[in-house]
């Protein structure tokens, strides 16, 4: 058994690097127990560890029996939130699961539940939240069942009918007019979030790209030719002066500690590039404001520059998340799983996105070398035509949309001779950072490889916002989709656009230039993205509370976790994860099962999550309500 003291040198809790307050009091803590006092009274009680754990997991079992028997009354719904959250617990006084996590949650709780002032001094309020929600569950008093939209709409006056009472035509008006009162509520929420297609954002953003052209002097021809956006891009100490300069001109306001940022990603090397086209997505008046979701994508936080810096030098490995040294047969080639692998023909792109996964790899926008030579990419090539496993090549990058026509023509080409590739991937962010890179002949050259009941040709974009769904994306799209090519949307579910129906509202904008969502990916846990990273809860409930009220068509995207090392996860399948323990900050620590679980003999992946707590002072800090989130804490 690993003591406290261990626990916290192994997992450094002093260092916590989310930042909540450390340090309860003992009757603090022993409010946690309100809902089931008798587990604080056992903990207080046990003279031993293995005592309390005993006791705590009769106590446990006989609870959760109580509900699965009826014993206890509850609506059906808590019933079930009951029996999963004593279902949770046991696994917290699991001691193989003490073992899988490095330490002992039991003895966090036993030992302050005795006012050891030494526990007592670690824990945090996110930690107390985590227990006093899931001892709630496990009462069957959480009122899960009521939904967090049901008393919304109550307290707005939108009271569902009883249907029982009424039938057939009577029955189908009343169930419309209802249904028809709940969309216009959700529609104010949809309202908080502007499209890039809005008439508003629109005009904004023509007068904005005015500025920037008188500022270049240029007109609009050039504006909307890739070429000058891919010559143009803010990089370097060059571009860090020209966002000073316009900041000063008062052409475009950027924050001076944004501006200290950017100085010391240029003095360290570290990763940072804007686009032209994206910088005219901002709000040029009021950072931060409206464009949040934006502005943080390409300026870099302070956390994420401290760490950035202190491992410039070992990045190469301290950053590589997925493990994707280890995976690469040949060079260019990363291959994870049984019949698709990836090809990186471009190893840069136009615009430096701050979570990157590869932020180990891309230095900067164009950086010097980013092509390999099409000897390597041809021996690459000729990888996947030996192996008729290969039935979907992923070309990407960096992003291998700024490769040239002639480029992109050739890749195409050798890969459509091998009859075993069924679907060839473009993965590319061009249509965000770019658009006017997707040209009709672009499009032209991929659309003409497709063959009918033989091969298929895909995109795959990141688009992460509303916001950024243009006139000019959708022309791009269109481009695409006219020459028969399917186009895909992998979101990286981030704090900047995590709020209440953020991604509804996403989802219904990209619906209108016709892309699919794909994938929402959890952002994995590379700690100097800290504050890009959400709880996995908010993914899951999202997905549970809001997208499911969309069209079917509307949200086909998959809730994924990308297991380092080993490949996705679906967070929808509660039978691929175990949450095992808690953290004195608050995180939970989960027990993965990687995609090969029932197909081959694999190992398991442990993993320490976003507190809660400190997620939910961070949407407070914008200007969100708590409470609009508070089911969060019920989803495992």
């Amino acid at each position: 058994m690993i003591r406290v003291e261990s626990a916290l040198s192994a997992f450094g809790v002093e260092k916590s690097p989310w930042g909540l307050e450390q340090g309860v009091g003992h009757g603090e803590f022993m409010e946690i127990f309100e809902p089931l006092p008798e587990i604080g009274e056992i903990l207080q009680k046990s003279e031993s560890l293995e005592e309390a754990r005993e006791k705590l997991l009769e106590f446990t079992k006989n609870l959760g029996w109580k509900f699965k028997s009826g014993e206890i009354e509850v609506s059906p719904l808590d019933r079930w939130l009951a029996i999963y959250a004593c279902d949770v617990f046991e696994n917290i006084l699991s001691p193989y699961n003490e073992k899988a996590a490095g330490f002992s949650t039991l003895e966090y709780l036993w030992k302050a539940a005795k006012g050891d002032e030494k526990t007592l001094s670690v824990l945090t309020k996110g930690f107390l939240e985590e227990f006093r929600h899931l001892f709630l569950a496990m009462s069957g008093k959480a009122n899960y069942s009521k939904g967090w939209l049901g008393p919304k709409l109550e307290k707005a006056g939108i009271v569902s009918p009883d249907f029982s009472k009424v039938h057939g035509r009577e029955a189908g008006k009343l169930r419309s007019d209802y249904l028809d009162k709940v969309y216009e509520y959700i529609k104010a929420w949809l309202d908080r979030y502007p499209s890039g297609l809005d008439e508003r954002i629109i005009k904004k953003r023509e007068e904005q790209r005015k500025q920037l052209e008188e500022y270049w002097g240029i007109d609009d021809e050039e504006w909307f030719d890739y070429r000058w956006q891919f010559s143009h891009v803010l990089k370097g100490r060059k571009g860090l002066e020209i966002l000073r300069e316009l900041n000063e001109l008062g052409i475009v306001k950027v924050p001076e500690e944004d501006l200290e940022e950017v100085e010391r990603a240029v003095k360290y090397r570290i990763p940072w590039g804007i686009t032209p086209y994206y910088l005219h997505l901002w709000d040029f008046k009021e950072p931060y404001k409206e464009d949040r979701h934006v502005r943080r994508q390409v300026m870099p936080p302070k956390w994420y520059m401290d760490n950035m810096i202190l491992h410039r030098k070992d990045r190469e490995y301290a950053f590589d998340f997925m493990g994707e040294h280890d995976t690469s047969p040949i060079d260019l080639v990363t291959r994870r799983y049984v019949m698709i692998a990836i090809l990186k023909a471009f190893d840069t792109c136009p615009q430096i996105c701050v979570y990157c996964q590869r932020n180990w790899e891309v230095l900067e926008p164009f950086m010097a070398g980013s092509f390999p030579g099409w000897d390597k990419i041809e021996k690459a090539i000729e990888w996947f035509g030996e192996r008729e496993s290969m039935i979907d090549v992923l070309i990407t990058g960096g992003d291998p949309f700024a490769l040239s026509n002639k480029i992109i023509d050739k890749i195409m080409s050798r890969l459509s001779e091998f009859d075993h590739v069924i679907n060839i991937r473009w993965g590319t962010r061009i249509p965000v950072t770019v658009p006017m890179r997707v040209t009709e002949e672009l499009a032209e050259i991929l659309g003409s490889y497709i063959e009918p009941g033989k091969r298929n040709v895909a995109v795959s974009t990141h688009v992460e916002t509303a916001y950024e769904v243009t006139p000019e994306m959708a022309r791009a799209v269109y481009n695409l989709r006219r020459q028969g090519i399917y186009v895909y949307n992998q979101l990286v579910y981030q704090r900047n656009v995590s709020r209440r129906f953020e991604n509804v509202a996403l989802r219904i904008a990209l619906k209108k230039i016709g892309i699919d969502p794909y994938y929402t990916f959890y952002p994995k846990g590379k700690i100097e993205q800290r504050d890009y990273l959400v709880p996995i809860a908010r993914v899951i409930q999202e997905r549970k509370e809001e997208a499911r009220l969309l069209p079917g068509q509307f949200r086909t995207d998959e809730p994924i976790f990308n297991v380092p090392r080993m490949g996705k996860n679906h967070l929808r399948a509660w039978q691929d994860r175990e949450l095992i323990a808690i953290k004195p900050d608050g995180s939970r620590v989960y027990l993965f099962h990687p995609w090969e679980k029932g197909i081959s003999e694999t190992k398991l992946y442990t993993y320490t999550d976003v507190p809660i707590e400190e997620y939910l002072r961070y949407l407070e800090s914008i200007g969100e309500k708590r409470e609009d989130y508070e089911t969060i804490w019920y989803y495992y």
